[in-house]
């Protein structure tokens, strides 16, 4: 796997990235961009007196966000919007703009504790925003030399995954969860499927229980939708962070929680949490979203018809073209001015909550139309934060979509397309409902928990490879190879019973009934 923790964000460029149109002027540079005429409403960075903002929060938004985009074009490159009511920002539709933004640390802070109307009160903590908005002690939220120290235990850990192992792992919790509503004939591709798949990953790399991950999922989701119960969710998003912690203290295993724990930069409980916060959420709310996306665009655009079994490069494309028009997460990459800035003529004071329209930003009229194998997409942001899990994600992604088709070749969508509901919200890009029909099809086996407690109980099993003493813990790269069953190790007596052999009986017993408690947890739904 390549190393994440590089800045590998696009430059412009004629064979690497979209050109701007023959019209489209350079833009400024963040910290010494051009005046603005004397008030002039448009490139004030506030809406003129009187006129409601555009809100990025309601389900008109949802159901059209690029009529919406259109019109704050209408702007500039900037634009003023409300993330939720309270809430005004700048919002950043246009590539270019996005890209000086991201680029510029030393003109925007990632630290929302620069946001003046949060610390003076004037937007009161509840305000369901705030919970995605805050200053945790994370890499997303840090600059300078505390970024670095955070980002390189994310990073480091990230490097320790084997992508091979990982893929594997995937296979077989979507052959899991396949089996469970296969026989149906009809599913609900979000609910049963792409919401559920990154939680049997995630319980895998992180060793994270069924139990505690059930109140994540819950917790997380809350936050993403910007409901009222934004705040309580945030509340039980840290204290089952913090259960999962004392545990792998207690018990560490082969697993990105461990690994984060025996880190060289010794990260306390409170840093622990907040950075598992960042690899929970980017993991589970945005992969489902990129998923669910990634087979609608499959399923309606005629484009893949009679291809779905066209294999992995298309997969690719279509999760490419979906990274580009409509990325899981819309609207994100907040950022606070350190002093009054003018970009592209627009007046960006100090403290004021900047937020990057990726959507927009992707979709930039200026920007050539052709982008079939570019990756040159805000969608994992760019400079010194961009997303360090891209590669895991995209595989994850992948692999999901590739052996759904595979299984269901005849998959199709059970309303048209335009008949499907969007999740209100201002970050994401999310569907309500993936309602499919298809073929019944049987389970692979006689019990879909066969090859699941084959991979949970095997030695050195698991998508993270196997835990190296922690005096070893000195290097970030090269972890231990995943030992995997045999091809023929189909029988699930023989896989328990071999795997079984070097622990005891009561683990072994143990993880069996850990399989079995999360299918039935499915099972309720």
């Amino acid at each position: 796997m390549t190393s994440p923790t590089r800045d590998s964000a696009p430059t412009p460029g004629p064979d690497s990235a979209p050109t701007p149109g023959p019209d489209s002027a350079p833009a400024p540079d963040p910290a010494t961009g051009s005046t603005p005429p004397p008030g002039c409403p448009a490139h004030s960075g506030q809406a003129p007196a009187g006129e409601r903002l555009e809100s990025l929060h309601g389900p008109e938004f949802a159901a059209d966000p690029a009529a919406t985009y259109a019109r704050l074009r209408e702007h500039g490159h900037i634009a003023p919007v409300e993330l939720s009511p309270g809430v005004p920002v700048s919002l950043v539709t246009s590539y270019q703009t996005a890209l000086d933004i991201l680029r510029s640390p030393e003109s925007f802070s990632k630290d929302a504790r620069h946001w003046q109307a949060l610390a003076d009160g004037t937007i009161p903590l509840d305000n369901p925003v705030v919970p995605m908005m805050m200053y945790r002690p994370n890499a997303l939220c840090s600059d300078g030399e505390a970024h670095h120290r955070l980002r390189s235990a994310i990073s480091d850990t990230l490097d320790r995954l084997d992508i091979h192992a990982l893929r594997r792992y995937v296979e077989r919790s979507a052959d899991f969860l396949i089996d469970l509503f296969g026989p149906k004939g009809e599913a609900d591709l979000l609910k049963e499927y792409s919401a559920r798949l990154p939680l049997l990953v995630f319980n895998q790399l992180f060793g994270c229980p069924p139990e505690l991950s059930d109140k994540l999922v819950r917790s997380l989701s809350a936050l993403f939708d910007i409901t009222e119960d934004s705040e309580q969710a945030n509340v039980l998003l840290a204290e089952t962070l913090f259960e999962l912690i004392a545990l792998k203290r207690a018990t560490p295993g082969p697993d990105m929680t461990s690994w984060l724990i025996a880190h060289p930069s010794e990260l306390t409980d409170e840093e622990l949490v907040h950075q598992i916060v960042v690899l929970v959420g980017a993991g589970t709310q945005p992969q489902q979203n990129l998923i669910c996306n990634g087979l609608l665009l499959l399923l309606s655009d005629e484009r893949f018809a009679g291809a779905l079994a066209g294999g992995t490069m298309l997969i690719e494309d279509a999760l490419n073209e979906v990274l580009w028009k409509d990325p899981p997460l819309a609207n994100f990459c907040i950022h606070y001015p350190r002093h009054d800035v003018t970009v592209d003529g627009h007046r960006l004071p100090k403290g004021e909550p900047v937020v990057i329209s990726l959507a927009a930003a992707n979709n930039d009229p200026y920007l050539l139309s052709n982008r079939r194998g570019n990756r040159a997409h805000l969608a994992w942001s760019a400079g010194p934060h961009t997303c360090p899990a891209k590669d895991p994600a995209q595989v994850i992604a992948a692999v999901a979509i590739e052996k759904l088709l595979d299984r269901l070749p005849d998959l199709e969508l059970a309303v048209p397309a335009e008949e499907l509901e969007w999740r209100p919200g201002p970050f994401h890009r999310a569907l309500a409902a993936l309602p499919v029909r298809y073929p019944r099809t049987a389970a692979k086996s006689d019990e879909a928990l066969a090859e699941m407690v084959a991979a949970a109980t095997a030695t050195g099993a698991g998508a993270v490879g196997s835990t190296p003493p922690v005096a070893e813990e000195t290097s970030s790269h090269g972890g231990p190879a995943e030992t995997e069953p045999s091809a023929d190790d189909t029988d699930s007596t023989t896989a328990a019973s071999t795997t079984a052999a070097s622990e005891s009986g009561s683990e072994h017993e143990a993880r069996r009934r850990w399989w079995k408690s999360l299918a039935q947890w499915w099972r309720r739904g």
